[in-house]
């Protein structure tokens, strides 16, 4: 696994890359005045708001195949966690049942 890079930290930075462009287009457009800015000083929450509208389904779309990656590599994680949780658990039964026989 040292070879392949997280598949949690790869999508997640092209999920923020994907928030990026949208911010730094979305930011463009109300600088162009082609979408209304927002009221007073909440320009820029405005620009975060429509910035976050925009990058959540165009990353539900585009990152399907990374999302996917994601969620069997944690799949895995999980049954191996579970493995060991189960082997412990069988290790600590046989030494209770093994104490128990000897008393």
């Amino acid at each position: 696994m040292a070879g392949k890079p997280n598949a949690a930290i790869r999508y997640t930075a092209m999920r923020l890359g994907i928030f990026v462009a949208c911010f730094f287009v979305v930011f463009a457009l109300v600088r162009l005045q082609w979408v209304p800015a927002g009221l007073g000083d909440a320009n820029l929450a405005w620009v975060v708001l429509l910035a976050l509208v925009l990058s959540a389904p165009l990353s539900f779309v585009l990152l399907r195949k990374q999302r996917e990656e994601m969620s069997q590599q944690i799949e895995g994680r999980v049954a191996g966690a579970k493995e060991r949780l189960a082997a412990n658990r069988s290790q600590e039964d046989a030494a209770d049942d093994a104490a128990r026989a000897g008393s």
